[in-house]
């Protein structure tokens, strides 16, 4: 059959790579003009399934008021007169229970650590190059209080079969030499053996051109504008380009999935989160991390390229505003000169903001819409990179009528 993806980012190129898997003609458009061009352009890189806890927890609420005076909080609250962001920031603070944490966490667990199983068998039959390394990563902690809080926070997640470990200081520089000279400044750390990083956006690029030789159609520079229907199924999708016939539609537009989503008689309660990165080149410089990780008291992570460094912090709530200030960067540059001081060229960061598509749970929405032949494969939020690989399987299986290999409780719409 003739399947139509709407969506180049990595859930939408996933998403292409599992239903041509399963033997569909498939059609990718896109509004940009190259793949991984929005939110999946420069995020932290970390497939990290042990650290898949749900941002809306009891401490958030807390959190994001605190931010309206202080800009050193992890999540900061910027209003706007939007009423959607009104009516998703009530949602989100209704999963603010400690009930409710600890559901989603379990739930966004299962997905990731399904989805690194997808994506180890992806790589075996793609074989796309993306700068990987798979060495585990490290959750640092300067404070004792808070290294021993997030070891027994972690039960959580080992519950849905995530391996952390808790080490001390001497044991960081064990698994990272690069961290030697601070190793003193951390109480210590967890270590997941299992999780992974890499270039969310070299994968995606590299991924698209594979799939190009495995007959996937790509249509870029193409913005989708409506639908003609038919009963009960979508006959066509209508871009700026002319219409595109299909058998399956799969919605993987991220933040914009619900302007479209809306035409088609569906509320997804999708918000975006901004978040910002910095790529800096290693440029000769002598001690970069041999693996990523994140400063958990700073909330900075991480992560090794190559040739390069990515660095990410803060989410903050404040619509569809992409702009930022060289300040939005000041206390991540900072961090990472004083974690890896000649880990990379800092003063020739590339400086970037992005939007992440976020449900009030932090799980994906999945499944099929009012119309027979349209499915939902979005709001992975800031785990995009790890969530991905399950998803777009997920999906495909669900196209196939066929039973997903684990429970989407709290994902179907």
């Amino acid at each position: 059959m003739k399947a139509l993806v709407l969506g180049a980012g990595i859930v939408g190129v996933t998403t292409a790579y599992e239903l041509n898997r399963d033997g569909h003609e498939v059609t990718v458009i896109d509004r940009e003009m190259v793949p991984a061009a929005f939110t999946s352009y420069g995020n932290a890189g970390l497939f990290a399934p042990s650290h898949a806890y749900a941002w809306s927890s009891p401490a958030a609420p807390g959190i994001l008021l605190r931010s309206l005076w202080r800009n050193d909080q992890a999540l900061r609250f910027r209003p706007t007169p939007d009423p959607q962001f009104w009516r998703w920031m009530w949602k989100f603070w209704q999963q603010c229970t400690a009930e409710r944490a600890a559901l989603n966490t379990a739930r966004k667990a299962r997905l990731c650590a399904y989805s690194l199983n997808v994506f180890h068998d992806t790589l075996e039959r793609a074989k796309i190059a993306y700068d990987g390394r798979k060495d585990g990563l490290l959750y640092l902690y300067r404070s004792q209080k808070g290294l021993d809080g997030a070891a027994a926070k972690a039960d959580l997640l080992r519950k849905e079969g995530c391996v952390i470990e808790v080490i001390g200081r001497d044991q960081i520089t064990a698994k990272d030499a690069a961290l030697s000279d601070v190793k003193d400044k951390f109480a210590g750390a967890l270590y997941a053996p299992h999780d992974e990083s890499g270039d969310c956006r070299l994968f995606t690029r590299n991924m698209a051109k594979w799939l190009e030789g495995q007959g996937v159609t790509f249509k870029f520079g193409t913005t989708v504008t409506g639908f003609e229907k038919e009963g009960d199924r979508i006959k066509a999708v209508v871009t700026d380009k002319g219409r595109e016939a299909a058998d399956i539609i799969v919605l993987s537009l991220g933040v914009y999935s619900p302007h479209l989503a809306k035409e088609l008689g569906a509320s997804l309660p999708i918000y975006p989160v901004k978040g910002y990165s910095i790529t800096a080149p290693v440029a000769g410089k002598n001690n970069p991390p041999g693996i990523g990780g994140i400063d958990e008291e700073n909330l900075v992570a991480y992560a090794p390229y190559g040739d390069r460094m990515r660095a990410t912090a803060t989410a903050e709530f404040s619509g569809f505003d992409r702009t930022h200030q060289p300040e939005d960067f000041r206390t991540m540059i900072a961090v990472m000169r004083e974690l890896f001081p000649n880990g990379a060229d800092w003063q020739q960061a590339e400086h970037w903001a992005g939007l992440r598509p976020m449900t009030p749970e932090g799980t994906p929405i999945l499944g099929r819409g009012r119309y027979r032949n349209l499915w939902f494969n979005t709001g992975q939020g800031h785990m995009g990179w790890t969530m991905s690989h399950g998803a777009a399987r997920i999906t495909a299986d669900l196209v196939a009528e066929k039973t997903p290999q684990i429970p989407l409780d709290g994902m179907l719409t």
